[in-house]
């Protein structure tokens, strides 16, 4: 969805149970996450590549501002959340980029989530340690 306002492209991107909201706008490749830069926010490179991946995969590297809102889980379901929010947003601006996005698998939401706890159980398949006598 457009921003009638200030002209920025908004949309959604969800991985476990992070959630974030990305504004894409045309401008010199200024990232930021939650009012921070993008380095001070994702300090290893491994979760700025995979909060990037679409721009890298697009060859749009320094063609958009981003601002992000990001909240719940936590870093590299973050990162995820970030990576697929943007890709949305590329494909709002550009429809001609749906090819690349999608031979990269960066439009499909992971389904991946965590398994509950269940009662009786330590963890989620974990068991107490069985005794017999």
């Amino acid at each position: 969805m457009i921003d009638p306002k200030t002209n920025e492209v908004v949309r959604t991107g969800r991985r476990k149970t992070a959630t974030a909201r990305v504004r894409i706008v045309t401008g010199t490749g200024k990232v930021a996450i939650n009012g921070r830069a993008l380095e001070n926010y994702f300090p290893t490179d491994t979760l700025r590549t995979v909060a990037l991946r679409p721009l890298t995969a697009t060859q749009s590297v320094g063609k958009y501002d981003i601002r992000v809102s990001v909240a719940g889980g936590g870093p590299i379901g973050q990162a995820g959340a970030v990576s697929l929010g943007i890709a949305r947003a590329l494909l709002e601006t550009d429809v001609n980029l749906r090819a690349p996005l999608r031979t990269e698998g960066l439009l499909t939401r992971d389904p991946r989530m965590r398994e509950r706890k269940k009662y009786g159980q330590p963890g989620a398949r974990k068991r107490f340690q069985f005794s017999k006598r």
